[in-house]
């Protein structure tokens, strides 16, 4: 029986990206559990699950961006395990990476990767607290020329005012996650409970 690769990539973010304990966030609060998405999305297996679940939810949601992108470094190897993957089904998803800030040498661009003003994009990232790395992308695609069709983050930690604060930026795209932290806790949970 084939395994959807969403479900399988829940089970890998479980594994793999989840941890319970003390840790102290980028957003400056504390929680007792860290999700750190780069050890699946940066995993052979997991980009692959990576790349294929985003893409499955760009086409169930009928976005059909030119290109998918977010700030370095969440979304990097997000948008590279997606575009490959859209490539490979004919239907190609271009790549472009949000800078932190521009360049200060060279061209002195902060969008890096496709650039074609008005073509419409999906904004990725991989956690979702505050929302702001997410926020930051959001406005510096649309500063380019860029029109954000859909804005989508691995997995959101409900908490913080993200949500709320990305859709607010967002809008009028929608704002979704493919999971929520409660769904990779609850995996992770289920997964010490069956070894």
């Amino acid at each position: 029986m084939a395994v959807n690769p969403r479900d399988e990539l829940l089970a890998v973010l479980a594994e793999k990206s989840f941890r319970l304990g003390q840790f102290k966030l980028s957003s400056g609060g504390t929680s007792d559990y860290y999700i750190d998405c780069r050890l699946t999305t940066l995993d052979a297996r997991g980009a692959l699950l990576t790349g294929q679940s985003v893409l499955q939810e760009i086409e169930a949601r009928s976005w059909r961006p030119n290109a998918i992108g977010g700030l370095t470094l969440g979304a990097d190897p997000i948008v590279v395990a997606t575009s490959v993957i859209s490539a490979q089904q004919e239907g190609p998803i271009h790549g472009f990476l949000v800078r932190k800030a521009e360049k200060t040498h060279g061209t002195g661009q902060r969008i890096e990767g496709f650039r074609e003003k008005g073509a419409h994009v999906v904004i990725v990232d991989d956690v979702c607290t505050t929302g702001a790395s997410t926020i930051q992308a959001i406005e510096a695609a649309r500063e380019f020329g860029f029109e954000v069709a859909g804005v989508l983050c691995l997995v959101e930690r409900q908490e913080a005012g993200g949500r709320a604060n990305v859709e607010k930026s967002a809008a009028p795209a929608p704002f979704v996650a493919l999971f929520t932290a409660n769904d990779v806790r609850a995996e992770h949970v289920k997964s010490l409970t069956t070894k």
